[in-house]
């Protein structure tokens, strides 16, 4: 009896170690912190933006929010996946655009004209650069 016990607490820890695992597989984890800091800058959210960048492009990025601060922005049509990556560097492009607002003007940025370039620090993706 106490065998059998044993026996299936051991298969059920085993079981959800293997799903814990297994979460990750099949997302495109970069792509996502992409679509995340595309959303935080649409939504002039700067925590959300330094939290999603690397140390070294952080005052790039907030310099871009800024000069969308007197706008209405929106995101159209966004969707990025990872073109190349090798263990703590990664490079993604999108597809879309951020759409900004000013009265009746609205000017479209084309987000597809960069590769964004990613790091991974602390197990998170950070935004690092386009080129």
């Amino acid at each position: 009896m106490i065998k059998t016990f044993r026996l299936i607490s051991l298969l059920m820890v085993l079981m959800v170690l293997m799903m814990t695992g297994c979460a990750n597989v099949g997302k495109d984890v970069p792509a996502s912190s992409v679509l995340a800091y595309w959303q935080a800058m649409a939504k002039k959210d700067s925590v959300a933006l330094s939290s999603l960048t690397c140390a070294d492009y952080e005052a790039t990025a907030l310099s871009t929010l800024d000069s969308f601060q007197a706008v209405e922005t929106t995101l159209s049509d966004l969707e990025c996946a990872t073109v190349f990556q090798d263990g703590k560097t990664a490079e993604v492009t999108c597809q879309g655009s951020l759409e900004a607002t000013y009265g009746a003007e609205v000017s479209s940025f084309d987000l597809s004209i960069y590769t964004y370039q990613m790091i991974q620090q602390s197990g998170d993706w950070l935004m690092c650069g386009e080129k």
